[in-house]
């Protein structure tokens, strides 16, 4: 299920990206789950943190989605636990809404990196 849902959000961010006007988003790559653990937790975070109402609340959110998405696929081509793989992601959040809360410029600079690295999905 992870898999298609992951597989159609690919295919919409694709597509989008081809749109008129639209600018050249940068292309999907294989990152490792480690990364992708770590984006989601990071983008998970920094979503809660602004919420769902601005702008970029949004590209949060949809940046979460698609690493969420990526790190249990990750987990799933790694051989991981589905339920470790969830644990995973919760700790990053965890630690991530901390470390945003706490105005670490690692952390925010973290968090752009994975927000730009994801694909535009609406």
């Amino acid at each position: 299920m992870l898999l298609v849902a992951f597989t159609a959000a690919l295919a919409l961010a694709q597509a989008q990206s081809q749109a008129p006007g639209r600018t050249e988003a940068p292309a999907p790559r294989l990152v490792s789950y480690d990364e992708a653990v770590r984006c989601a937790g990071l983008t998970q975070a920094g979503s809660e943190l602004e919420g769902g109402e601005s702008r970029y609340g949004r590209e949060l959110y949809d940046a979460a989605l698609y690493w969420s998405l990526a790190a249990m696929q990750a987990a799933t081509i790694a051989g991981r636990d589905p339920t470790a793989a969830e644990n995973d992601q919760t700790r990053a959040r965890l630690q991530s809404v901390r470390r945003l809360s706490a105005g670490d410029a690692e952390a925010r600079a973290g968090l752009q990196r994975c927000r730009r690295a994801a694909p535009r999905l609406g």
